[in-house]
């Protein structure tokens, strides 16, 4: 089946008009809803740091970039199903004018949640080169294990 297509080549295309009708319908959605903007400025105030999630038979391990943050300057829970990394990277003290930047300062946070079967009392995190590893071992009962395959009887 096919369906109708409407062609308009009679009507020279206007780019400016469709660009200032998709302006108007943003800002009218963003009159409507008061708060989105609010709410994405916040969000988008709080840094996501870099991060990779791997998992072995034993434990996930998670690593997250954090460049130029001091061990001090982190904070990492685990809670209700979720780790959550927070912290700030602080704008260093500079001599002279700055003048390009394309890194963040200021917080960050990370918030990935854990499957159920995790020994959250084992979690274990180090600091190395910029790169916060964390190690979260599953429970022992979650844990992949091999099984041996017999042989019957003859």
């Amino acid at each position: 089946m096919n369906l109708p297509i409407p062609r308009h080549r009679d009507v020279p295309r206007e780019p400016e008009a469709d660009f200032d009708r998709l302006h108007r319908s943003l800002v009218s959605d963003l009159d409507r809803w008061p708060h989105f903007a609010n709410d994405l400025i916040a969000t988008l105030r709080d840094v996501v740091p870099l991060a990779d999630i791997t998992e072995s038979d034993a434990s996930y391990v998670l690593e997250i970039e954090l460049p130029g943050v001091a061990r001090e300057g982190i904070s990492l829970e685990v809670a209700s199903g979720r780790l959550v990394v927070t912290g700030e990277r602080r704008e260093r003290q500079r001599v002279g004018l700055l003048r390009h930047r394309t890194r963040s300062t200021g917080r960050f946070r990370l918030v990935a949640g854990l499957p159920v079967d995790v020994d959250a009392e084992g979690v274990q995190a180090e600091l190395d080169s910029g790169v916060l590893t964390v190690t979260i071992p599953k429970a022992e009962h979650a844990r992949r294990r091999r099984i041996p395959i017999g042989t019957r009887g003859s």
